[in-house]
């Protein structure tokens, strides 16, 4: 049984910083593609950042870029998404997602199988 259970969002000011984490079960974690996606009314959902668990390499999206950070602790198979410098514009409920399969670069939420359940982050101006 999959499950990715997020937290650590919160309501910060402009200028502030949040670390996601995101705890996953019922599969090696080592073995998958994870994913950072974000949702708000206007934009629906969107992928922000994503990493192949086995080698590392990670890609963002250009709107998070030198803000956003993706690690992981591959022993407790946990994804974790340091946020920076943290701008209105980034209020949405942030997902993390596993088996997000493309050929390479920036996922797209249909790339990935299993999600889930969000943390909400509210950025005040």
């Amino acid at each position: 049984q999959v499950q990715l259970v997020e937290s650590g969002g919160g309501s910060v000011q402009a200028g502030g910083s949040l670390n996601l984490s995101c705890v996953a079960s019922g599969f090696t974690y080592g073995r998958r593609h994870m994913g950072w996606f974000r949702q708000t009314p206007g934009k629906g959902r969107e992928g922000i950042a994503n990493l192949n668990a086995a080698s590392g390499i990670s890609y963002y999206a250009d709107s998070v870029k030198g803000r956003f950070t993706l690690s992981q602790d591959i022993a407790t198979s946990t994804l974790y998404l340091q946020m920076n410098n943290l701008k209105p514009e980034d209020t949405a409920r942030y997902y993390c997602a596993t088996d997000c399969v493309s050929w390479s670069g920036l996922r797209q939420p249909s790339d990935c199988r299993d999600w889930g359940h969000g943390t909400q982050v509210t950025v005040s101006s």
